[in-house]
C-alpha cells in the first residue's frame, strides 16, 4: 500500500516519492514551512520533523545565567559527582573488554566502503614501491664488520644486457552479473564518495537492494558503481 504525503495527506506513488524526516512527501510538497520554496535532499534543514530552507530555519537562543555563589556551589558539586561516577564506571568496566556492536545494514555499508578504500590504497602503495625501484633496506654494520678492503686491480669492463621487467597489466573487470535493471526518473549528484551520480533516463544495471531507501548498482552510461537512492529510480 502506498504511503500518504506528510503535507497534503494524499497517496504518494513511487515515481514522485521523497523519503525524508521519517515521512513521505510528494516532490512538489517537500517545501519550506514558511516561504513554501521547493526543497531537495541537499538544501533542506529539518526541525521537529518539518522541512525549512536555510533562511527560515528556526534559530535557538540561549539564556545567560549569572555566576552567583549558589550557582558556583552547584557547579562544583556537579563536577565532583561526575568525577565520582566516572571512577565508579571505570572500575566496573575494567577488564571487561569491548562490547559487541550490532551488524546493522548501515554498519555493513560502512565496513564495505572502508574495505574498498583500504584495497585501493594498498594497490597504489604497491605500484609506487614496485615502479620506484626501491632496493632492500641496508642494515648498519657493526665496528667488527667494518674492514679495510684489500687492493685489487681494476677488472676489465663488462657489458651487461639489462632487460626491463614487463609491467603487469591490471586485471580486467569481471563481466557484469545478471542483476535487476532500473531507469532513473530524476537527476542525482553523489553526496558521498561511495555514491554514484546519474541523469534522468540513465539505465542502472546490476541493482542490489541494500535497505528500504538505498540500492547499489552500476550506471550503464558512465560505468561507475556505487550507492543510489531508491526513490530516484524505477524498475524496468
Amino acid at each position: 500500500m502506498n504511503p500518504l504525503c506528510g503535507r497534503c495527506n494524499r497517496v504518494v506513488y513511487p515515481t514522485e516519492k521523497v523519503n525524508c524526516l521519517d515521512k513521505y512527501w510528494h516532490k512538489g510538497c517537500f517545501s519550506c514551512e514558511v516561504c513554501k520554496m521547493t526543497l531537495n535532499m541537499k538544501n533542506y534543514k529539518g526541525f521537529e520533523k518539518r522541512p525549512y530552507c536555510n533562511a527560515h530555519y528556526p534559530k535557538t537562543s540561549f539564556t545567560s545565567v549569572a555566576d552567583t555563589p549558589e550557582n558556583l556551589r552547584l557547579k562544583q558539586q556537579s563536577k565532583m559527582q561526575s568525577q565520582v561516577l566516572y571512577k565508579e564506571e571505570f572500575e566496573k568496566n575494567k577488564g571487561r573488554g569491548f562490547s559487541a556492536v550490532a551488524d546493522t545494514p548501515e554498519m555493513q555499508r560502512i565496513k564495505k566502503t572502508q574495505d574498498q578504500i583500504s584495497n585501493i590504497k594498498y594497490h597504489e602503495d604497491f605500484e609506487k614501491s614496485r615502479m620506484g625501484g626501491e632496493g632492500p633496506p641496508q642494515h648498519p654494520q657493526t665496528p667488527q664488520q667494518i674492514t679495510t678492503p684489500a687492493y685489487q686491480p681494476p677488472a676489465a669492463s663488462k657489458n651487461y644486457h639489462y632487460e626491463p621487467e614487463p609491467v603487469r597489466q591490471a586485471a580486467a573487470a569481471p563481466p557484469p552479473s545478471s542483476g535487476k535493471r532500473y531507469r532513473a526518473v530524476y537527476d542525482y549528484t553523489a553526496a558521498d564518495e561511495d555514491e554514484v551520480s546519474f541523469l534522468d533516463g540513465d539505465l542502472i544495471m546490476d541493482v542490489q537492494q541494500i535497505d528500504e531507501g538505498w540500492m547499489y548498482g552500476r550506471v550503464e552510461r558512465t560505468g561507475q558503481q556505487g550507492m543510489l537512492p531508491a526513490n530516484y529510480v524505477e524498475a524496468i
